[in-house]
């Protein structure tokens, strides 16, 4: 069952993508933000409190609803699983900012794409020479390949196949954007809104991340080049501030031989990049970046290639392990 709804959520999300600023969207913003006014006294246990309202809240709602459903009917469950993942899983809920800023690039209109980015990312990305552009935008598409995607992917089919339904990606993507939520700076301060929920959240979604970020990393070294993909994946991973982002990046990078990582450049915040004494601008390999070409509009596609090929691997091996659950 769990083939079925990763495969027919994934085409109506092609037909049918979310809007830029869909309700979901709202709704989330509303509901973390309802949690952290309401259940945040100003103690430290008090943000492990809100984190567990916001996240699992909805799981346990999730979890309920689909038990229930599924009590009376299968088909009527399987629709739900699709539904739930519409809303959790897919390329469209980020690939619009990739495809305009690659063709904005295609054009030559690189301060369009540079606009794109930071409209993407919340970054200031005016200074960007373009070698840095598209390493920031081949960083940040991976990244979001494997929150929007494999994340959600991995933990919806763990919970299925415990009879759970889609509670997993429910799971996984609210503690994701928790993570984001907490970390956004205040419009007056210029810092997080809220430290204690902003450290309680990144770390819990770094262990929630923990196996899903390795799982992805792998599948980019087997469709890709698998022997480079491994030893950058040993060799650079440490290079990004952040373990499981420093994984999956470090193993894309050897997979397809591109340079990811190197010298903070502007709009780089101390979350996502350690800063580096980077070499001289065109010399062929930064300090701190990892082996490999420099960037090239070329990449763009060879990652959205390498990400593809990704996902038809993982839908192969659901699909002979429901297969095989099948038969069995």
């Amino acid at each position: 069952m769990s083939f079925f709804a990763v495969l027919f959520a994934l085409m109506i999300e092609q037909l049918k993508p979310l809007p830029r600023d869909n309700w979901i969207h709202h709704a989330l913003v509303s509901w973390v933000g309802w949690t952290g006014r309401n259940f945040d006294a100003g103690r430290e246990q008090h943000a492990w409190v809100v984190w567990g309202v916001s996240v699992l809240g909805p799981g346990l709602v999730i979890s309920a609803l689909y038990l229930a459903i599924n009590h009376y009917s299968l088909i009527l469950s399987l629709g739900f699983d699709i539904a739930v993942l519409y809303l959790t899983l897919g390329f469209r809920q980020f690939s619009h900012y990739f495809t305009d800023i690659r063709d904005a690039l295609d054009r030559g209109d690189e301060t369009e794409a540079r606009r794109l980015l930071a409209e993407w990312r919340h970054l200031d990305a005016s200074e960007l020479p373009r070698t840095e552009l598209l390493r920031h935008v081949l960083e940040h598409a991976l990244l979001a390949a494997h929150r929007h995607v494999f994340g959600v992917f991995f933990w919806f089919v763990l919970f299925s196949t415990m009879g759970l339904g889609p509670v997993g990606a429910v799971l996984y993507r609210m503690a994701e954007f928790a993570s984001r939520y907490w970390a956004f700076p205040s419009k007056r301060l210029g810092l997080p809104a809220n430290p204690r929920l902003m450290a309680v959240s990144q770390r819990l979604f770094s262990l929630i991340d923990h196996v899903p970020a390795r799982l992805t990393a792998f599948g980019f070294a087997v469709v890709g080049n698998f022997e480079e993909a491994i030893n950058s994946w040993r060799r650079d991973a440490s290079l990004w501030q952040h373990a499981n982002e420093g994984i999956i990046l470090a193993a894309a990078a050897g997979a397809v031989g591109v340079q990811l990582g190197g010298e903070a450049a502007p709009g780089v915040t101390p979350e996502r990049s350690r800063t580096f004494e980077a070499g001289p601008t065109g010399s062929a390999l930064s300090a701190g970046s990892t082996a490999g070409a420099e960037p090239q509009l070329g990449h763009l596609r060879t990652v959205v290639g390498l990400v593809w090929r990704s996902v038809i691997l993982w839908m192969l091996l659901v699909a002979l392990l429901t297969l095989a659950n099948l038969v069995g």
